[in-house]
């Protein structure tokens, strides 16, 4: 065997410096993400309870239900709008009213700060606004 067959120590120490440089940079990539992934799911959610509303409303004689719960109470039938009522993207329950303040109802999550009439609220109706606009 020869006395030269393997890395060196050097070697070795900058293969990982540079793979910590590596994971260093990923990492920044990915940091911050977490509240903009929080913000899609809200969204997709609030659409989802949304489109149930309305369908909930069409088959009522244009009655809005009275709570997001009513959505998945199975009917005569044993259907119901959704199957489960989950929190949105920061544990928190998700905000719907009826009658609402601004339209026929309110739909809307807290956001990040958990407070109610907050700018970081997130409501079906901006959505609905924003996408109008593009």
């Amino acid at each position: 065997m020869k006395a030269n067959e393997g890395f060196s120590l050097l070697e070795l120490i900058l293969v990982m410096v540079i793979m910590g440089i590596l994971a260093g940079m990923v990492a920044f990539a990915v940091a911050g993400r977490g509240n903009q992934a929080r913000e899609v799911r809200a969204k997709a959610d609030l659409s989802v309870y949304q489109s149930a509303i309305e369908a909930y409303a069409l088959e009522h004689e244009d009655k809005y239900p009275k709570s997001l719960g009513d959505l998945a109470v199975p009917d005569r039938k044993g259907r119901s709008y959704i199957t489960q009522i989950k929190p949105d993207g920061w544990s928190n329950a998700y905000v719907y009213s009826y009658p609402g303040k601004k339209i026929k109802y309110d739909l809307y999550s807290m956001g990040a700060d958990g407070t109610s009439g907050t700018q970081d609220d997130i409501s079906v109706w901006d959505i609905e606004k924003k996408e109008a606009a593009k």
